[in-house]
């Protein structure tokens, strides 16, 4: 049977460290919300604001798959594995935590703001090696209809995480509507509006609301604002 489960942008965590402005979709450091613990493997949606010069110290990470999605500015990533790189919007980045990485994140602007998706997703293997990889996506190729950013495949379009996951970025004009066919059978999917306004199977959403579905193998999706963007996340929903 097809359920819903509806995060208006409003009811989520907040964290305002400053230097940094975090929006929680689900259960994270200081918030702690027992119906928000995650979406099946989905664990972390965080919506971050970093300040220009400033960042995240280095830090552990273990048996999670973590994607950064740029949206605006340069971030800067370090890690154990010997990686320097810079992500910007268009970029896709994903680590494999595996047994155990370190990282850091930093605004290499002083004077720019940068904002990012930063997502975790239970992995199907514990204690893989650890895998640092990111791309560089053509955005003209989500006009009007779904880019794949994301899946367990290593030769398919956009990176590949130790999970049965596929993710897809869309930016529609006004009208326009696209029909999601699932991947997998018992999967969910759980969309994130980054720009303007959609209907979700009949479900109105505005900017940064959430929307888990279940129980169905194909979504509407219906863009309500010109230039409307979307994440979707098809993920399973046992944790085992």
């Amino acid at each position: 049977m097809k359920k819903l489960i509806f995060h208006q942008a409003n009811t989520r965590g907040e964290a305002n460290h400053g230097w940094l402005k975090s929006f929680h979709s689900f259960s994270f450091a200081n918030y702690y919300n027992p119906e928000r613990m995650n979406f099946g493997v989905l664990r972390v949606l965080n919506d971050d604001t970093v300040s220009g010069g400033m960042g995240f110290g280095k830090h552990p990470h273990d048996n999670m798959e973590i994607i950064s999605i740029p949206l605006e500015g340069d971030l800067e990533h370090q890690d154990s594995m010997n990686n320097t790189t810079i992500i910007r919007k268009g970029d896709i980045q994903v680590m494999s935590a595996g047994t155990g990485v370190y990282h850091s994140e930093y605004n290499k602007n002083k004077d720019e703001t940068v904002k990012f998706l930063q997502i975790w997703v239970f992995p199907n293997k514990k204690n893989v090696t650890p895998r640092y990889d990111q791309i560089s996506l053509n955005i003209e190729e989500r006009k009007n209809r779904l880019q794949q950013i994301l899946s367990p495949n290593a030769e398919d379009e956009g990176v590949w995480i130790h999970q049965d996951a596929w993710f897809h970025l869309g930016n529609f004009d006004k009208g326009q509507n696209v029909h999601y066919q699932m991947k997998k059978e018992g999967n969910g999917l759980y969309a994130f509006i980054l720009k303007g306004s959609f209907v979700i199977d009949e479900q109105e959403m505005g900017l940064r609301d959430g929307l888990g579905i279940t129980g169905t193998n194909q979504i509407e999706i219906i863009a309500k604002e010109e230039d409307a963007e979307i994440l979707l996340m098809e993920v399973p929903m046992n944790l085992h």
